[in-house]
This record gives structure tokens, C-alpha cells and sequence, in this order.
């Protein structure tokens, strides 16, 4: 079981890269990465828009930590075209793959952890919710059932699409889930 981690996204409504940002001393991508390898969802594909990101990046993260850097050829296409061309990449190695993104620094280990172990038998992916909102980018999922259903050219969002899949949900609590995306998120 291996991790997608998308890190390609133009931080526009931040500002500044959200990648970068830090959290009690630490970096948002590398509080995300060490909970994935905290969990064993190693190897980390991290998914970047610009091959130079890699070195910034890179002085961040955990030397010991395996991670596979990939370039988006699609810059700034969004989540659903990362996703498409990172799991054609991926093709069948994996029977599971966890999806994540840089702006969660609050994730935990123990998070995707859960997420393996409930998923069930016969499901295409578990989705997390808060009880409010669905966090697709955080879902376990069958990557080849997931290409399928994103490749027909239907981009309606992501929680829509996973929904109409054999899926489980897995509620979580929101400080956990919580993404930032504007400043006043980080108060």
C-alpha cells in the first residue's frame, strides 16, 4: 500500500505556498509525510508542479523517509488530473493507495491508520467526513476503480463522483481534517 501526497496547487488564496508553511516549528509537507510514513503508506509519490520545488522541498523532509517525486505534466490542472495521471503512472502495483494533500498539517498517523483498517471488503474507497463535509482528498481508495471513474472526462467534484462508487465513510473529527486555504485559516 503506497501514498499519493499532491502538493502541485498554486497556493493562490494563501498567498504563499502552503507547503511551506509551518505548524509549531514544522513544515505543512513534512508534518503530512511523516504521519504517512508514521503509518506505513510508504513508498510517498509526492506529486509537484515544478521540477525545482523538488530541493526546496526535499531540505524538509526526513532523509530516511521514502518518497518518489513526480512532476504534474499538466501544471496547476487541479486535484482530478494529478490524480488521473499519478495513478496511470501507478497502474495496478498497488491495491490501495492513500490520497493526500500539503494544507492538512493536522493529520495524524493514527488517521490514515483507521483508514486501512476499515476499509471494507468490496469497497472501491472509504471516504473521511467531519459529519458536515466529505474530504475526498484523503480517501483510501482502489486506484484502478478510481482512474476508471475519473478518466471518462467527468469533472464534477470529487465528493460527488466518490460517492456513486462502493464506498465506506469514516468520520473524523474536524480539527484532524482541517485543511488551510486562507490566511485566517492558521488562527
Amino acid at each position: 500500500m503506497g501514498s499519493l501526497l499532491l502538493a502541485g496547487g498554486m497556493s493562490s488564496r494563501m498567498g504563499i505556498d502552503k507547503a511551506l508553511i509551518e505548524i509549531n516549528g514544522k513544515s505543512c509537507i513534512s508534518r503530512v509525510v511523516s504521519s504517512l510514513h508514521l503509518a506505513g503508506l510508504a513508498p510517498i509519490i509526492i506529486s509537484i508542479s515544478d521540477i525545482i520545488l523538488i530541493k526546496k522541498y526535499q531540505r524538509l523532509l526526513d532523509p530516511s523517509i521514502e518518497v518518489k517525486w513526480v512532476v504534474d505534466t499538466k501544471k496547476y490542472a487541479g486535484p482530478i488530473e494529478s490524480i488521473i495521471e499519478n495513478l496511470e503512472n501507478i497502474g495496478s502495483k498497488y491495491e490501495y493507495i492513500q490520497l493526500a494533500t500539503v494544507d492538512v498539517p493536522w493529520i495524524t498517523e493514527h488517521f490514515f491508520k483507521n483508514l486501512k483498517h476499515l476499509i471494507r471488503d468490496g469497497d472501491d474507497l472509504i471516504i473521511p467526513t467531519d459529519g458536515e463535509r466529505m474530504h475526498p482528498l484523503l480517501s483510501l481508495i482502489k486506484p484502478q476503480k478510481i482512474l476508471k471513474k475519473l478518466a471518462d472526462g467527468d469533472r464534477r467534484p470529487l465528493n460527488i463522483q466518490f460517492s456513486e462508487l462502493k464506498h465506506s465513510t469514516f468520520f473524523e473529527n474536524k480539527d484532524i481534517l482541517k485543511n488551510i486555504n486562507n490566511p485566517h485559516d492558521l488562527i
